[in-house]
């Protein structure tokens, strides 16, 4: 049998004193406990805060464009998400900032999209054509997203436009026209335009498709409500050359 020697010292209980055995166990734990966290990755530990994140946006998404601002809360939030409402705050200080992280992981598409409308080695005709085919999808395939976004434009603007001009849509749009008025002062454009009428009828244009496609189907005159792709392609077309007839020689 091991014997264990008892390590005593002055002035503390002998109900407290502990073996050499106890002293080594514990040592043992401390010391695999710290090589534990020393081995553990620090990109786990960020993908794991990030993987919280995306649950906690994907849940408020959801639930703020079935049920709108004001009836979400932040407990519904945390519950949907399968987190705890002080994670949500700690993420997030409020349900403002909340719901304008929201938005903008909402556009990230529309930033994609700007990316390539920017590639200036193509011609402007062609890269405003797949522009306006590829924001018109990125509307449909994400339909609640889109919806989320609408509700924010209906909301009280006198209040929260300014924020979301500066947060949410503003630096998107700036891009959009620089490019129009790049093309512009390359004579790819006429000189005489506003560039940002060119983007709000655009846009418009293709928000008010996606509102109204399923009453458009009905009408016997539209041939295009079932294929987005050559409503774009018009659409791009209209604005590119007008709905005037060329001169005559």
């Amino acid at each position: 049998m091991t014997s264990r020697t008892r390590v005593h010292r002055p002035g503390i209980p002998r109900d407290q004193v502990l073996t050499d055995r106890s002293v080594s166990d514990e040592i043992g734990r401390s010391l695999t406990t710290n090589f534990q966290a020393a081995m553990t990755p620090v990109h786990a530990t960020r993908q794991s805060a990030g993987d919280t994140v995306d649950r906690i946006l994907a849940a408020a998404a959801r639930l703020f464009a079935e049920h709108g601002f004001e009836a979400v809360s932040m407990n519904t939030i945390a519950d949907a998400a399968g987190v705890s409402k002080a994670n949500v705050f700690h993420h997030f200080k409020s349900k403002n900032e909340l719901y304008v992280a929201v938005l903008q992981h909402a556009c990230r598409d529309a930033s994609e999209h700007l990316n390539d409308f920017d590639q200036t080695h193509t011609p402007l005709a062609d890269r405003l054509t797949r522009f306006a085919r590829s924001h018109l999808q990125s509307l449909l395939d994400n339909e609640q997203v889109t919806r989320l976004s609408l509700r924010e434009l209906l909301r009280d603007s006198s209040r929260y436009g300014q924020e979301l001009a500066e947060k949410v849509y503003g630096e998107k749009f700036s891009r959009f026209v620089a490019v129009l008025r790049a093309g512009q002062q390359a004579g790819e454009l006429r000189a005489d335009i506003d560039p940002a009428v060119v983007a709000i009828v655009l846009l418009g244009a293709n928000v008010f498709f996606f509102e109204a496609r399923d009453v458009l189907a009905h009408f016997p005159e539209v041939k295009f409500a079932n294929n987005p792709e050559r409503y774009s392609t018009l659409l791009a077309d209209i604005l590119l050359r007008g709905i005037r007839p060329a001169p005559t020689e």
